[in-house]
């Protein structure tokens, strides 16, 4: 895509992005079962939609039943092959997308940070289904995409681009979603996922993270998350990460001569005087006062 012929709205949305998704290649397509697919791999990831009909996936030794209205998304590089189960035959979308550096022109594995974190996940395994409905939102997308693709006008492949934007989102939701919904009735499963939140919050809490960035880390929306952590931990995840900053800046105040400003940057605070309120609401001391008690009761 040659940016100098861009508007510069448009020149403003690319430059947000670092990796632009790429579809390298879209296939419909209709089998019978006298059809025959040896197993194969590819280097990009696959996302077939089953327009009607019922077939299988074979995808790194696992099969995977899949129907009407179904999609399958496999991640590069897992060798797989397709059966044909319904006599009646199977019809079928393939897209075929990378990630593309816009600076270097590098193709990368990464995609969308929320796709990025879900299909990155060894929970996911080879690939990821998707159940969803003739009218929804992503089936819109993909066949406007298909279309687009075969449209010669002045900014079709810049409206593309928007679109699969767009598809990526959409699909990142459902993703999420579909992976919240198995986990809700799975207790061991959920105190799994709460305890690696709280070893992520352990391992980074010098660094500026949200309450966002935790959810994201295990997957789940913040709303959920918040409610899931508050129940195991009885404690927000936020007010969990407060103390486990105040705590670390206790060890620094009573075991080091560090200035205190510099204590604060080091735990994860901006700035001192939200160290300062913080500090004070969990040790009802200051800083200061907490090291002098420290050092009158060394002496």
């Amino acid at each position: 895509m040659d940016n100098n012929i861009l508007p510069k709205a448009w020149e403003s949305l690319l430059s947000s992005s670092t990796f632009i998704p790429v579809i390298v290649k879209t296939i419909e397509r209709f089998h019978d079962t006298s059809w025959h697919m040896e197993p194969n791999r590819h280097e990009c990831f696959e996302m077939v939609y089953i327009k009607r009909g019922k077939a299988v996936f074979e995808i790194a030794g696992y099969p995977a039943e899949i129907g009407p209205n179904d999609i399958i998304i496999i991640k590069p590089n897992q060798p797989h092959k397709f059966i044909v189960k319904s006599e009646s035959g199977c019809e079928f979308t393939v897209l075929s997308f990378k990630f593309i550096n816009r600076f270097d022109g590098q193709y990368s594995d990464v995609s969308l940070e929320n796709f990025l974190d879900f299909v990155s996940s060894k929970e996911t395994g080879a690939f990821i289904t998707l159940k969803v409905s003739q009218k929804n939102d992503i089936i819109t997308l993909l066949n406007r995409i298909l279309n687009e693709r075969e449209n010669p006008d002045i900014g079709s492949e810049f409206l593309n681009y928007l679109l699969v934007m767009e598809l990526f989102v959409l699909i990142s939701r459902a993703l999420k979603m579909e992976w919240e919904n198995s986990i809700k009735n799975k207790s061991p499963k959920l105190k799994e996922l709460i305890q690696a939140s709280v070893n992520y919050i352990n391992n980074n809490y010098e660094r500026d993270i949200s309450l966002k960035d935790i959810a994201r880390y295990v997957f789940l929306s913040t709303s959920y998350f918040t409610r899931a952590f508050k129940e195991e931990m009885g404690i927000s995840p936020i007010n969990y990460l407060l103390k486990v900053r105040v705590e670390r800046a206790k060890e620094l105040l009573r075991d080091t001569d560090n200035r205190i400003s510099d204590i604060a940057l080091s735990v994860g605070f901006s700035n001192q005087q939200r160290f300062n309120d913080i500090f004070k609401k969990y040790v009802k001391l200051t800083p200061l006062q907490y090291r002098k008690n420290v050092q009158v009761k060394k002496h």
